[in-house]
């Protein structure tokens, strides 16, 4: 049986709505494919040349093009690796490590990681800012929290404060934070490869809830980003009503303004209407990833700046 075939088979709906935008038979091969092993190289604890250098006593690595500190490595068993318990290496994938490399936050700034748990990019970020300034991981829900503060403290993270608020929350601090990612809860088709049960499970309705949710933390986090702040938004879906649409509304109700992210990796187009809908021009400079664009999960990357 094909991956065409099989998705259909185990959600028609699901592939009904994907196949409108990218039908290719890359597209479902991948989407069904299991996803390489990565890590990102914690340097809070360690020079990246000594870890590497160990690693490669051991394991076959091989570099992620666009993050320095990434690698996919061949290992069945992450887990059992002495440097991932130490707090040395953190297991995150490829894609995910986009979001805080175009933050690109520095030392001593005033930072928020508004959906931070499980806390995979807010420990990528403590590691950008070398520890200094301060690092406000906030999730809403007191289950996930537990485990953003054990990953903080396996890390070696020293700079953050963990807050347990619903990201809105944050929109009456104005003009307040130097940099903020909204890495937003969503649909989760790009997990998929994951595991199937993202692609059983999906259905629109989910979306359409995620995507008025993103909105209003979209709009919250703008508000409390200063002027000539970056704020990030990314998503782990393909889905034009939790992506670009998101980012038009932001465009629409604000001076927001988007920038291109220049980083040596393969994309696809843009979704610039879907459903009717006709999204800004500006919309087009938002990074949208497929899976087989760069064998990762499925991603979506907009860098805002407020003038």
């Amino acid at each position: 049986m094909s991956a065409r075939d099989r998705v259909r088979e185990l959600n028609p709906a699901f592939y009904e709505r994907y196949s409108g935008i990218d039908d290719s038979d890359e597209f479902w091969e991948f989407m069904l494919k299991p996803l390489r092993q990565t890590i990102r190289v914690n340097t809070l604890k360690a020079p990246l040349e000594v870890v590497v250098e160990r690693l490669k006593e051991e394991f076959e690595l091989e570099a992620v093009p666009w993050v320095k500190e990434g690698f996919y490595i061949e290992t069945d068993n992450l887990a059992k690796v002495p440097e991932h318990s130490l707090g040395l290496i953190f297991g995150q994938e490829a894609s995910s490590m986009i979001p805080p490399v175009v933050l690109d936050p520095k030392p001593g700034e005033l930072v928020l990681d508004m959906a931070a748990a499980p806390g995979a990019k807010t420990t990528q970020i403590a590691q950008y800012m070398e520890n200094e300034g301060c690092l406000i991981a906030n999730d809403m829900k007191k289950g996930r929290v537990n485990v953003l503060i054990a990953n903080l403290n396996r890390m070696g993270v020293l700079n953050a404060r963990v807050t347990i608020k619903d990201g809105r929350y944050f929109g009456r601090f104005e003009n307040t934070f130097d940099r903020i990612l909204l890495d937003a809860p969503c649909s989760s088709v790009g997990m998929v490869r994951k595991s199937l049960r993202f692609l059983r499970e999906w259905q629109l309705k989910t979306a359409l809830r995620y995507s008025n949710i993103q909105k209003r933390l979209i709009l919250a986090a703008y508000r409390a980003l200063k002027p000539g702040g970056v704020l990030v938004y990314s998503t782990c879906t393909i889905d034009p009503i939790e992506n670009e649409e998101v980012v038009d509304y932001l465009l629409k109700k604000t001076d927001a303004e988007i920038e291109r992210i220049r980083l040596p990796l393969k994309s696809s187009e843009p979704v610039l209407e879907f459903e009717g809908r006709k999204y800004l021009e500006e919309v087009s400079k938002c990074l949208r990833l497929h899976p087989q664009d760069n064998d990762s999960e499925a991603f979506f990357v907009a860098k805002i700046v407020k003038p």
